[in-house]
């Protein structure tokens, strides 16, 4: 029991150790911004894109950060902006469905684009999905009363109480920091042994299984199905490498990749990702039951306008050079 123990902790700290190389820069970086009055510069010119959105300024920093670095990163500025976010549970599970659909865009679309398909396509579908999936979301939440609670953000820094009211503000930061840093290694160990213990009670084969009759309906090829799962339920990284290995393979159909590589650009890391967020506060409704079937819609759509026998050589090399 205590060698598992030790080996789960391990694995947690590699994991810590990783996401802590992205989110400390950028806490320092969001830090500097805000000394220098530059948030309230950017939150000012996206606030009229935001306000569309109805969204507040500091969603689309959050977001922004989310896209280039990926969802720790966009934790990480959450983090630093919590005393000025200001969200009810609608619009935070508004831009945690957003961080979802476009997280780290230029890593995952470089593997994406290496798997098959084309980098600038797959990313402008990611882009718009989450544009109009977050507005939509949050539209609706304010103009129902769903999910109209205020959330508070301020427990990702923890209490500044211990270090005095007449602080050295950036000790007050050092300290806030370092209990987001602490936060994150807790939760990734929580993480780690719910992933575990899902394994190993057989829950992610049976959810792999679940899987698989949505992918089929999506228009997907059975060739490609089991290897689009794991993708879709572990990470982007892992499908796309399983489908670079499959190509070769099988020699997939250029329609088959680009499908596969489409339902993992919109949909991937759902376990992971998915209870990532939940712990911030946002709706499994809408994060994870919406975004699938919003995907699934996607991707049948994609299936019958492309079902026109294979793409050419010829479209596929100029899909792949865009």
């Amino acid at each position: 029991m205590l060698s598992y123990l030790i080996v789960l902790f391990n694995r947690s700290l590699r994991m810590f150790i990783t996401v802590a190389k992205v989110m400390l820069p950028v806490m320092v970086i969001v830090r500097i911004a805000q000394e220098y009055g530059l948030v309230d510069m950017v939150g000012q010119l996206i606030a009229p894109a935001m306000s569309l959105m109805n969204l507040p300024p500091e969603a689309g920093i959050i977001w922004t950060t989310t896209l280039l670095t990926g969802i720790y990163g966009g934790i990480a500025t959450l983090s630093g902006l919590a005393g000025s976010a200001d969200m009810t549970a609608g619009q935070l599970s508004a831009l945690c469905a957003m961080m979802l659909f476009t997280h780290n865009i230029p890593v995952e679309q470089a593997i994406v684009r290496r798997a098959g398909a084309s980098l600038w396509s797959t990313a402008a579908l990611r882009v718009g999905t989450a544009i109009v999936y977050g507005a939509t979301v949050s539209w609706v939440c304010h103009l129902s009363g769903v999910l109209a609670e205020p959330m508070s953000f301020e427990w990702l820094r923890g209490s500044a109480a211990s270090v005095g009211i007449d602080a050295n503000p950036y000790l007050v930061w050092a300290q806030e920091t370092a209990f987001s840093l602490l936060l994150t290694f807790v939760i990734i160990i929580i993480l780690v042994m719910a992933l575990d213990a899902l394994e190993r009670l057989g829950i992610t084969r049976r959810i792999t299984a679940a899987m698989m009759p949505l992918l089929k309906i999506s228009g997907l090829n059975a060739q490609v199905a089991p290897v689009t799962t794991v993708g879709v339920l572990l990470g982007l990284t892992y499908g796309g490498a399983l489908i670079i290995e499959e190509a070769k393979k099988q020699n997939l159909a250029p329609r088959t990749r680009f499908l596969a590589l489409t339902w993992l650009s919109l949909s991937h890391a759902l376990i992971e990702d998915t209870l990532l967020l939940l712990a911030l506060g946002a709706d499994i409704w809408i994060i994870l039951i919406g975004r699938v079937i919003v995907t699934l819609a996607i991707v049948a759509t994609l299936a019958r306008l492309t079902d026109r026998g294979d793409w050419s050589t010829r479209q596929v090399g100029l899909e792949q050079s865009l």
